[in-house]
C-alpha cells in the first residue's frame, strides 16, 4: 500500500512539475513570438531626479536580440546585440565594439533598474531553471499561479530564484521577484495596462522596483509591438549595428 502511495505522488509531483514548465513556456512563448519589433520608452525615476530613454527593438526567439537607443541624443545610436552567446555594444560617440562578459549581465542597464540580463535575456527562464507551482493569488482580477524558477546546475543565470505570478488566463507576467543566490530579494517587476497586441494579450507597462533602495523604480513601456513578422538572422550582426537606424 505505502509502495502504491509513493508512485501515485510521485506521479502528482512529475506532473505538477510539466505544468509549472508548461506555463512559464507559455508566458515566455506569448512574449516572445517567433520574431518581435517594438518601439518603447524607458523612464528611470530617482528620489530627486529622473531620465527617460527611448529605443526600438527586434528579436528573433531566444537567440537573436538587437537593441537601438533613440533618445536622448547623447545616447542616441547607442546599440546592443545578442546573437547565440555573444553580447555586443557599439558606441558611435567614441567609435567602439565593445564585447560583453557573462560577469557584467547582473549590472545595470543604461543606468536603470533592469539588468543587462533583463533586457538582453542571455539566459533562459524555460530552459537554465527548474519550475514549480508553489501557490495561487490574485492579481488585479486575474487569477494567478506562483511559480517558483530554480537554477539546473551549472546554468549561466545571474538569479539564485525567482518567483514568478502568472495569470490563468492569457499567461500574463503580473508580478515577478528576482532573488540573489544569497535568495535576498533584490528587485520586483509589476506588469500592467494589460491591452490586446495583434494575436496576443499582453502588459504593456512593466515597473521594476529594487528591495533595498526606496524611491528608486524603472517604468518600461510599450508603445508598439508586432509580432512574427519575419527577420533574417543577417539582420542581427555587428555590421548591422552601425547601419541600424
Amino acid at each position: 500500500m505505502k509502495l502504491i502511495t509513493f508512485f501515485i505522488l510521485l506521479a502528482f509531483n512529475l506532473l505538477f512539475a510539466q505544468n509549472a514548465y508548461e506555463i512559464v513556456k507559455k508566458s515566455n512563448d506569448n512574449i516572445m513570438g517567433l520574431t518581435s519589433q517594438s518601439i518603447s520608452k524607458m523612464t528611470i525615476v530617482r528620489p530627486d531626479w529622473s531620465r527617460e530613454v527611448e529605443m526600438k527593438t527586434w528579436s528573433k526567439g531566444t537567440k537573436y536580440f538587437l537593441i537601438y537607443i533613440t533618445s536622448p541624443p547623447r545616447d542616441e545610436g547607442q546599440v546592443f546585440l545578442k546573437r547565440d552567446k555573444e553580447l555586443w555594444n557599439w558606441m558611435p560617440s567614441i567609435g567602439r565594439m565593445i564585447k560583453l562578459p557573462p560577469s557584467m549581465m547582473m549590472q545595470s542597464w543604461m543606468g536603470s533598474d533592469f539588468t543587462n540580463d533583463d533586457l538582453l535575456k542571455q539566459s533562459s527562464v524555460v530552459k537554465d531553471y527548474t519550475h514549480k507551482i508553489i501557490g495561487e493569488d490574485n492579481i488585479e482580477g486575474y487569477d494567478c499561479w506562483i511559480i517558483e524558477l530554480i537554477p539546473k546546475p551549472d546554468a549561466p543565470v545571474v538569479w539564485g530564484k525567482i518567483i514568478m505570478h502568472i495569470s490563468k488566463k492569457h499567461y500574463l507576467q503580473l508580478k515577478v521577484k528576482f532573488f540573489d543566490e544569497t535568495l535576498e530579494l533584490v528587485n520586483t517587476m509589476i506588469g500592467s495596462k494589460i491591452k490586446d497586441v495583434g494575436d496576443r494579450t499582453l502588459p504593456t507597462r512593466l515597473e521594476m522596483k529594487p528591495a533595498d533602495k526606496p524611491g528608486n523604480k524603472t517604468i518600461f513601456e510599450y508603445s508598439e509591438i508586432k509580432f512574427n513578422v519575419p527577420i533574417d538572422n543577417s539582420f542581427f550582426s555587428k555590421q548591422n549595428m552601425k547601419r541600424i537606424k
